[in-house]
């Protein structure tokens, strides 16, 4: 009987004991559901519904749902530091209650006078403070800030779309001045302008992993030829394939691409991406355009296509492009049509291409 009392002594002041030891904010605001909080890392694989967290003491997932407050720390991106309070959910999971950040990173200067939003899918990529972004003009690098306004999304996760306001910062990065949900394109690859043309005939839904590379110089529209550390990749380029994000494919071009086996016994690309400087967007005056022909120069690039023409060379960016016709890749020698326009930047600008 005195072995019983003494073991019923210890578990109360345990219970005693554990409740003073909570923090005074999570007694507060869930004091009757709140069991711990817990500290770690961000892990990839994290959703918008469910936090994968490494922790010292091992790995656990959290779900996150309608009662989180997560005002505190949206970003959830793989290797952010972050404290979680928790309670048990009916599902046998433990639920989020609140999310707060474990330390920030100073921001740059900002140039506030010149602002650009663009859309787009963070990459797997992102960690830390910079944002990888899959656009559909390729991948831009945009930093996070401490004062980032987020209140326009639920919380930041890889593999999701958002809208960006960013400006250049002191340090020669784009930074963000706000994020919002933005629409996901169901493809894996970022949500695109629908409006430029190719778009994949259907959405992919085989199974599919990604392998990266360069371009090699035997690549045909219909066929890219991709050199990477276990040697080269053919990989086809059909109907379902969205290369909105990675259309110039000319030889040494870097590359990321979503892969799958078909029925043909080859490897066919879901989803090209290729690489691509983050820039001001220029102001560009479509009320006077002209239409230049000439082929696709080896010198292309995500921002830059180079056209030989009868004339010389012609560089073209690629930030305002509205379609592509009749191609779904551009290759060194294609030739093409291109309407463009001047831009504030003194470029000109690609708007329209269409296969010649």
């Amino acid at each position: 009987m005195k072995r019983k009392w003494m073991a019923g002594l210890c578990v109360s002041l345990s219970l005693v004991f554990g409740t003073v030891l909570l923090p005074a904010s999570c007694m507060e605001v869930q004091a009757q559901e709140v069991i711990a909080t817990v500290e770690g890392t961000v892990r990839s694989g994290t959703t918008s519904e469910l936090l994968k967290l490494s922790t010292k003491e091992g790995d656990m997932e959290i779900k996150i749902d309608s009662g989180t407050d997560a005002s505190a720390c949206k970003v959830l991106l793989p290797g952010k530091k972050i404290n979680v309070s928790v309670s048990h959910g009916s599902d046998g999971y433990l639920h989020a209650v609140k999310i707060t950040a474990n330390g920030q990173t100073p921001s740059a200067s900002l140039d506030l006078s010149n602002a650009a939003t663009v859309s787009g899918t963070l990459s797997d990529k992102t960690t830390g403070d910079v944002l990888y972004v899959n656009t559909p003009q390729g991948e831009m690098q945009i930093k996070l800030d401490a004062t980032t306004n987020l209140s326009g999304c639920s919380v930041l996760v890889a593999e999701k779309s958002y809208n960006i306001t960013c400006v250049r910062g002191s340090d020669a990065y784009m930074h963000a001045l706000s994020i919002s949900d933005g629409v996901s394109s169901g493809t894996g690859s970022g949500s695109v302008d629908t409006s430029i043309t190719p778009a994949p005939a259907a959405a992919v839904t085989a199974s599919t992993s990604t392998v990266s590379g360069t371009v090699s110089k035997k690549t045909k529209e219909n066929l890219l030829y991709l050199s990477t550390r276990e040697g080269e990749m053919q990989i086809v380029i059909d109907a379902n394939t969205d290369s909105r994000s990675g259309y110039i494919l000319v030889p040494d071009a870097n590359l990321s691409v979503s892969v799958y086996h078909g029925s043909d016994a080859y490897m066919h690309a879901a989803v090209i991406t290729g690489t691509k400087e983050a820039v001001y967007p220029a102001e560009i005056d479509t009320s006077s355009t002209s239409t230049v022909s000439g082929t696709v120069g080896g010198k292309s690039t995500g921002n830059i296509l180079y056209l030989d023409t009868p004339q010389g060379e012609m560089e073209l960016k690629l930030d305002g492009v509205r379609s592509i016709v009749g191609c779904k890749v551009l290759i060194k020698g294609k030739k093409l049509s291109v309407t463009c326009a001047r831009g504030s930047d003194a470029y000109m600008h690609a708007l329209d291409i269409t296969s010649a």
